[in-house]
């Protein structure tokens, strides 16, 4: 066995600091494409074919080169509506005072790439803010946290204070499923054992 070269296909600084928690050391090659939606695609589908498309980009860099690829993309969804990154304060007002007290959806694809050979998959847990007043929401607005965050808020700072309940994947809510990255990378050939990840050469 010897280490495998892990390329991140993103410049997301949670989606590192997740990678770098369970021990994968890697390098940063993000992946520039266009990002919008296809006539009649549905968020987890959007999520999952850009997810592919990164790792499929990346893969095929000089930079990738017989490296394992790791490409994510995450969505925020409520009442079938996506909320993307907030435009401005006032937008991200909007956005907070629409996900208070209740229940939204937020879909994190993975894809995985490994020379020619791919594995990508979807994790979708559902996520309930407690009630928000506007003293509150303006007051997190006022951390400066929000701006750059689908759904104007972050679950792995100071957003952790307004999240009630996540039922399934907290780590694909902060954008990155790791039990289902290690999984897809071991479906690949890869082993994880705590300390990278490792793959047999012939």
């Amino acid at each position: 066995m010897s280490d495998l070269r892990v390329v991140l296909a993103s410049s997301s600084p949670r989606r590192r600091e997740l990678l770098a928690m369970i021990g994968v050391p890697h390098e940063v090659v993000p992946a520039d494409l266009d990002e919008r939606y296809l006539p009649g695609e549905d968020a987890a589908a959007h999520a999952e074919r850009l997810a592919r498309e990164k790792a499929a980009v990346v893969a095929g860099t000089p930079a990738a080169r017989d490296a394992l690829v790791i490409a994510a993309d995450t969505i925020v969804v409520v009442d079938g509506d996506v909320l993307g990154k907030p435009r401005d304060a006032e937008h991200a007002a909007e956005m907070l005072q629409r996900l208070s007290g209740r229940a939204h959806t937020v879909h994190t694809a993975v894809a995985v790439r490994l020379g020619d050979r791919e594995a990508f998959g979807v994790e979708s847990p559902l996520v309930t803010f407690r009630p928000l007043d506007r003293a509150t929401i303006e007051a997190y607005i006022g951390t400066g946290e929000p701006m750059d965050k689908a759904g104007a808020y972050g679950i792995q700072g100071y957003g952790a204070t307004l999240v009630r309940r996540v039922e399934g994947d907290y780590f694909a809510v902060m954008g990155l499923p790791l039990q289902r990255t290690v999984a897809l990378a071991e479906s690949l050939g890869a082993s994880y054992l705590f300390r990278g990840l490792r793959v047999a050469r012939r």
